[in-house]
């Protein structure tokens, strides 16, 4: 298997046929694209100096220049420059397979075996007696305005997120099981009816303890949802009527915040015969004024996080993963550990980091508590502030006004 280490590099990335999208990383650029720097045109669009909101950047007047103010330097435009967004709802044709995505072989026969012989994938009986000890302290919603970001962890990777005047949910989970896993271990943050409406469902892949099918039943059906590539039909069968597919590096706006798809270290699949047939990766939400969080989804990792960092520059929060990591030889490829996730917030260029993808459902064999340990540890060791680690309680909110 070729592991994929490059995205549309030197060339802006623009709309491309139905037809063609999504048969590699790179299948969204254009040849005739244009560099940050060339004729202006629209703000937010490719050939724009912009802030990462898509608001034109301004040029510094120098520190001390007699008569005039000192003006910060705005942050640096994404390099490659963003693709155009994709209509909403846009039917497309997509490959059979995404395995050319992969960036580690998918476990072989071997692993399988030891896994068999020797793989726990739950904590012993000391670290569930842990359970009672897992913070959840469930609040009102923060009040908000098109001004602010807020982020409401409800539990795993659901997060109710406030942008742009926007109520988003990321991979929204409110069931009690799911198939294969035992039933969760802390209750919903936040109770369904508290929500208010739902402008906007955001999904990473379609592992079971991400795309919830009792949960996505409770939305109105003309709940827009950004999926990724493959996965279209899934809600269409399920009579959503807004469904936008999104390959790697592209983007979508819905008013006026943009929705970027970005790529991620992890796979994907729901049945026996459908491993790939539907991409996998993170979410970067931009709104109009240039606030912007990072919704890595589920995600090992690895090269990815840098290049985000790169083409989505000045990200306020990144939603990272630190839980589900243990044993390392079977699920480093695919989970962060929480010193690894601390790194990918920095690789991305994160100001704040909000921990998930823990204290929900036992889903590997690491003791119940000590992703947050490590993650706390992991952020004082790398010399970061401690009020830039949202490390909030199960139904917890922190405001970004």
């Amino acid at each position: 298997m070729t592991q994929q280490t490059h995205e549309p590099g030197s060339t802006a990335t623009t709309a491309t046929t139905a037809t063609t999208t999504g048969a590699s990383a790179t299948a969204t650029t254009s040849t005739t694209a244009t560099t940050a720097t060339t004729t202006p045109a629209t703000p937010g669009t490719p050939g724009t100096s912009t802030t990462p909101g898509g608001v034109p950047s301004i040029p510094a007047t120098p520190s001390g220049a007699a008569g005039a103010p000192s003006v910060p330097i705005a942050p640096a435009p994404p390099f490659p420059p963003l693709a155009e967004p994709r209509p909403l709802g846009e039917r497309r044709v997509w490959p059979r397979t995404f395995h050319d995505r992969l960036t580690a072989p998918l476990p072989g026969l071997k692993a399988l075996a030891r896994f068999a012989r020797e793989g726990a994938v739950r904590p012993g009986p000391d670290s569930v007696a842990d359970i009672p000890r897992l913070p959840y302290e469930p609040g009102p919603l923060p009040r908000t305005d098109t001004r602010t970001l807020a982020a409401t962890w409800a539990g795993h990777a659901s997060w109710i997120l406030r942008i742009g005047g926007l109520t988003v949910l990321t991979d929204p989970v409110w069931s009690r099981r799911i198939l294969g896993t035992p039933a969760r271990i802390t209750p919903v943050g936040v109770a369904w009816d508290c929500l208010p409406r739902v402008d906007a469902v955001v999904i990473s892949h379609n592992h079971y303890d991400h795309l919830d099918a009792p949960t996505l039943r409770r939305l109105p059906r003309d709940t827009p949802a950004f999926v990724p590539a493959g996965l279209g039909r899934w809600f269409r069968r399920r009579r959503f009527t807004c469904v936008t597919e999104l390959d790697w590096w592209e983007g979508a706006e819905l008013s006026g915040v943009r929705f970027d798809f970005v790529p991620s270290h992890h796979w994907s699949k729901r049945t026996l015969a459908d491993t790939c047939h539907s991409l996998w990766g993170g979410w970067v939400l931009t709104a109009s004024d240039g606030r912007r969080v990072y919704f890595a989804g589920d995600t090992g990792y690895g090269h990815w996080f840098s290049r985000i960092g790169r083409r989505y520059p000045g990200i306020d929060l990144a939603l990272m993963p630190i839980g589900a990591y243990d044993p390392r030889w079977w699920l480093s490829d695919v989970h962060c550990d929480p010193e690894e996730a601390v790194q990918a917030a920095q690789d991305v260029g994160a100001r704040r980091m909000a921990p998930m993808h823990w204290g929900t459902f036992v889903l590997s064999a690491e003791p119940v508590l000590e992703p947050l340990t490590r993650v706390r540890t992991a952020w004082e060791k790398a010399g970061l502030e401690q009020e830039d680690l949202w490390d909030l309680p199960i139904g917890g909110s922190r405001v970004l006004g």
